[in-house]
């Protein structure tokens, strides 16, 4: 079955580069984020890897794990490590999980069988400290992922959880925030001492939240 935001994320046990991954226990109270790659040595995902391993100071600041997954073996997942720190200038600093069986594709509807019947494709899930699905998105295997466009639904859904407020489109984090409509006035006054510009009674912005 497909996963729904707002619904648990699936647990699994599985190998890794990083050793066995007990995956809830794995993530603890951080965010998390699972991508999958159609398989080892494949051109553009070498190149994903390699910028995942660029930016993980950037998700370290945000509280959040990465983990990889493909469907090959350990011994694949090694060597390509070897060819990723070689052709990318970083080494991979995060698990990447090997999925022989499909176990953990399974769960997470990772396998399209009108897209390749054996194959994942380029999945990616953001998941919160509570374990649930905050964001699913998924790529044809021509087309790389925006890891910078991660970072920045990252900001927004810590942003978001822990203050009444919603981003515009193309928001990037120090922006301006909407303010949710199940605020009233009265409550924005109270919520906002930064204050709001209502621009439509639908339509309020206020200056992000500290």
């Amino acid at each position: 079955m497909a996963i729904r935001l707002g619904d648990t994320a699936p647990d699994f046990v599985a190998p890794s580069t990083s050793g066995e991954i007990k995956f809830h226990d794995w993530l603890g109270d951080s965010w998390g984020v699972l991508f999958s790659h159609p398989a080892d040595f494949t051109p553009v995902c070498t190149t994903e890897l390699g910028t995942v391993a660029r930016l993980k100071p950037e998700f370290d600041k945000r509280n959040t794990k990465v983990i990889g997954l493909s469907v090959d073996g350990l011994s694949d997942h090694n060597a390509w490590s070897k060819d990723i720190e070689e052709t990318q200038g970083v080494a991979l600093n995060f698990p990447l999980l090997a999925d022989e069986n499909r176990a953990v594709s399974t769960k997470y509807d990772m396998i399209h069988p009108n897209a390749d019947s054996t194959l994942t494709v380029r999945s990616v899930f953001i998941i919160g400290p509570d374990k649930k699905v905050k964001l699913t998105l998924t790529y044809p295997a021509s087309t790389g992922r925006n890891f910078d466009e991660l970072l920045r639904v990252i900001d927004s859904l810590q942003l978001t959880s822990e203050h009444k407020v919603a981003t515009p489109a193309n928001w990037k984090h120090g922006e301006d925030c909407i303010i949710v409509p199940s605020v009233s006035n009265e409550e924005a006054d109270a919520l906002f001492p930064k204050g709001y510009n209502e621009i439509k009674p639908y339509l309020r912005t206020t200056p992000q939240p500290a």
